[in-house]
């Protein structure tokens, strides 16, 4: 064979020859949009380190879920902030609370139109900002935090939740939030299990946009950035207590992660494009570093052929419009 006999280039000749031969697609139901509710708010209230999010109202929420699910997302996963924090978060389970009145809200607003989800975890309601309850020593209690997880599962169902988010990363998660949740008669709604969740530096702009009161970290529950065995176990264990869908997050830096989990599991495999993410990019595209379309598709592109199938991500609806555009 004489060069260049063999012209891979062939296939990249025009844009109809691309879209003809493209290995990986993202479509606008692979995608998730986080969405954060704050009690008393009048109008929505941008988060500074990531432009283009805010902390909705109820009302504002609404009208973002419809929009959603018009514009054919996957789903919305549910995030409530509220007026008043205390030891155990008892805003998480109170019926009253604003992420289970939120969650009532969409039900009614959008039905099955598209997934409802709802992050299942203590931080945003304690006072503390950890995800569990506090032992007298200080350190997060598993223990006692799983029965706080499975009360909090059975109100967010009973609020018309589709599938629960436990986060927490506490041992034993998803079999007690199963087991709660199938005593309640709630069979039919899915665990989307935090599986792999790394104890990362992207989450910074998340903590600003749920008004986190986090004193020290979070390293002697969520994942060592070093491991991916053990992130594997993890994930193992998520899967025989009862796991519908597993989740791996952040997802670019740990694209290594998604591939493996991917690999070893059959369940859906999701991965959180994380607010650092996020923010880092939307900085560049302040100052003209990087191109804003171009970049979001690709690094889309690039989480969904590592073998996540869902992706949440804050650019969920913006991308949604891109892939219509380019397909």
């Amino acid at each position: 064979m004489m060069y260049p006999d063999v012209r891979p280039r062939r296939l990249r000749t025009t844009p109809a020859m691309r879209r003809l031969v493209a290995e990986t697609v993202v479509r606008p139901a692979d995608l998730i949009l986080p969405l954060f509710v704050r009690e008393g708010l009048d109008e929505p209230r941008p988060v500074p380190s990531m432009p283009g999010v805010v902390q909705h109202t109820r009302d504002s929420l609404r009208k973002a879920v419809t929009e959603a699910a018009h514009a054919g997302l996957g789903g919305v996963m549910l995030y409530g902030i509220p007026l008043r924090k205390d030891e155990v978060g008892s805003g998480g389970t109170d019926p009253d609370g604003i992420l289970n009145v939120a969650l009532r809200d969409v039900a009614h607003e959008v039905g099955d139109a598209t997934v409802i989800m709802s992050d299942l975890c203590l931080d945003e309601f304690t006072s503390h900002g950890h995800c569990g309850v506090l032992a007298a020593d200080g350190t997060v209690d598993n223990d006692a935090t799983l029965a706080r997880y499975a009360e909090m599962a059975v109100v967010q169902a009973d609020a018309g939740v589709h599938l629960v988010g436990p986060s927490g990363m506490m041992d034993g998660q998803v079999g007690v939030v199963r087991e709660a949740l199938d005593e309640a008669g709630h069979t039919d709604v899915g665990i989307l299990a935090y599986a792999a969740k790394y104890a990362s530096a992207f989450f910074g702009p998340f903590r600003d946009a749920v008004e986190s009161s986090l004193e020290g970290d979070r390293r002697t529950y969520q994942q060592d950035p070093a491991n991916l065995h053990e992130a594997l176990r993890e994930v193992e264990l998520d899967v025989a207590e009862g796991a519908d869908l597993v989740m791996v997050k952040p997802a670019l830096p740990y694209l290594d992660v998604v591939a493996a989990v991917r690999a070893a599991v059959h369940v859906p495999v999701a991965a959180y494009q994380v607010s650092g993410e996020y923010a880092m990019a939307e900085a560049a595209f302040v100052n003209g570093w990087l191109d804003r379309d171009r970049t979001i598709l690709e690094t889309l592109t690039s989480i969904r052929r590592a073998g996540a199938q869902q992706i949440l991500t804050y650019w969920a609806l913006e991308a949604a419009a891109l892939l219509r555009a380019a397909y």
